[in-house]
């Protein structure tokens, strides 16, 4: 019996240091050769900071494309989900409010045909990320906000939409602050 417990703490210890002191080691250095240095890829407009391209930000005016909800309120401190179920009358509420809010400002659009993602948290509560379609729907209220063609705003979301790694891995994307800051440099030439 003391062999086994004498090999069991020399595994223990040969995966506390593997798991605890290498491994964090690699991820830290790895980290420090991405754009951000492992600090996440800030955004700067005019020499300030704006916002970080992986957190999701709360945009609700008529002259910018909306983001999806946060159950946190956009706060990367304390990332989450509402954890309420689909069953729930709570999140049902909750779900048909952001519908009826997104129906008032995008008059002609059918309920039906709202993205999931324009009206539901993600996970995290953080999400920086739309799909195409949920971006495209809203072209026509930020054009008129703005007025701008339609046209031109939606050469602009191709442009931001980043496609899957090597055309296989993930779904088409946008991010939401940078077409958004992107939008702002459009306007001002």
């Amino acid at each position: 019996m003391k062999k086994y417990i004498l090999i069991s703490a020399k595994l223990t210890l040969v995966f506390i240091i593997l798991c605890c002191v290498i491994y964090p080691l690699i991820l830290s250095g790895v980290g420090k050769l991405t754009p951000g240095k492992g600090k996440g890829e800030t955004l700067v407009v005019d020499g300030k900071v704006v916002g970080y391209a992986n957190v999701g930000q709360k945009f609700d005016k008529d002259i910018y494309f909306w983001g999806r909800p946060s159950a946190v309120n956009y706060n990367a401190a304390g990332s989450g989900g509402s954890n309420k179920g689909p069953s729930n009358p709570d999140y049902l509420k909750d779900v048909q409010t952001k519908i009826d809010t997104f129906l008032t400002h995008h008059p002609g659009v059918k309920k039906e045909d709202i993205p999931a993602e324009l009206v539901t948290c993600s996970g995290s509560g953080l999400d920086p990320d739309l799909s195409p379609a949920a971006v495209k729907i809203q072209i026509r209220r930020v054009a008129a906000a703005r007025r701008m063609s339609e046209v031109v705003l939606t050469e602009l979301i191709e442009k931001q939409t980043e496609r899957p790694f090597l055309g296989l891995f993930g779904p088409s994307k946008v991010n939401v602050l940078k077409l958004n800051i992107a939008l702002d440099k459009l306007n001002k030439s």
